[in-house]
């Protein structure tokens, strides 16, 4: 494997932190709080099984057609994302997170700067993002949102007339998949009032590492990792973006399953 594809680290994920064996606390009374926490997560996740997917009844599970996933009322909620910026590699992008007015939305805000780091290695730089932290399950398994029931991502912003890029992460099938993303842009209006976007899954396009691929297909809806909010206008300045809550729904009629149609290459005569 290469220094560069080892050494690259996607804008908006934690960078890895390796503990030496100095580091690690042995302590026993620690070590049984945890062992505590994670078995009361798996006796509700046992629980939940058996009522049905998601902890709801088979019955409401098929017929619900609207369902929130992420909303923000309170610390707690904020602490379930995490925000960075282009300072990683050097830049000068500032971003911060906080509740808005009444404690009624996320108040995501900064300033884009697009100067480039003098290092010799970068070459562009200004971008700030939002996102959140994958789901875990008890022992720290790996847990992934099914939104199979649903064909739209629904939300309502407030912004102030930049465009942002939404991006969904999925578990990737094969390593090398690990840098993929499904993206889609998000144009706000700006002013005083709010405004309620609905995204049809269909129109997320297939890219990795800032590249739109040739081979585009559909999202895998039932492995769903993550969402994330990314600016990059190349636009010095102050941003600002209000998100009262994030949510899917199912939209009947809307029928379409892919907006991007794929070519066979070579194609037998």
């Amino acid at each position: 494997m290469s220094k560069s594809y080892s050494s690259y680290r996607r804008p908006g994920s934690q960078p890895e932190k390796k503990m030496s064996w100095q580091d690690i606390d042995f302590s026993f009374k620690k070590g049984f709080d945890v062992l505590k926490t994670q078995l009361s997560m798996l006796k509700k996740e046992t629980k939940d099984y058996f009522i049905g997917p998601g902890g709801h009844r088979l019955d409401q599970y098929l017929l619900e057609q609207t369902k929130v996933v992420w909303e923000f009322r309170s610390q707690e909620d904020l602490n379930k994302w995490v925000i960075s910026s282009d300072v990683e590699i050097g830049g000068k992008s500032e971003v911060y997170l906080q509740l808005g007015r009444n404690n009624q939305a996320a108040l995501l805000y900064g300033t884009l700067n697009t100067e480039v780091p003098r290092d010799g290695e970068t070459q562009y730089s200004g971008y700030c993002s939002m996102r959140a932290k994958p789901p875990m399950g008890s022992f720290f398994r790996k847990k992934y949102y099914d939104w199979s029931n649903f064909n739209s991502l629904y939300l309502r912003v407030r912004g102030d007339g930049r465009p942002w890029m939404i991006n969904i992460y999925t578990d990737p099938y094969f390593s090398h998949q690990k840098d993929d993303l499904y993206n889609y842009f998000m144009f706000t209006r700006g002013g005083p009032y709010w405004e309620e976007i609905k995204i049809p899954f269909s129109k997320f396009f297939l890219s990795s590492r800032g590249r739109i691929q040739d081979d585009q297909h559909p999202i895998w809806l039932d492995k769903v990792s993550t969402l994330g909010f990314t600016i990059g206008d190349k636009v010095d300045g102050p941003f600002q973006l209000e998100i009262d809550f994030i949510g899917l729904l199912n939209d009947r009629a809307h029928t379409e399953e892919f907006a991007y149609e794929m070519y066979e290459k070579n194609p037998r005569v």
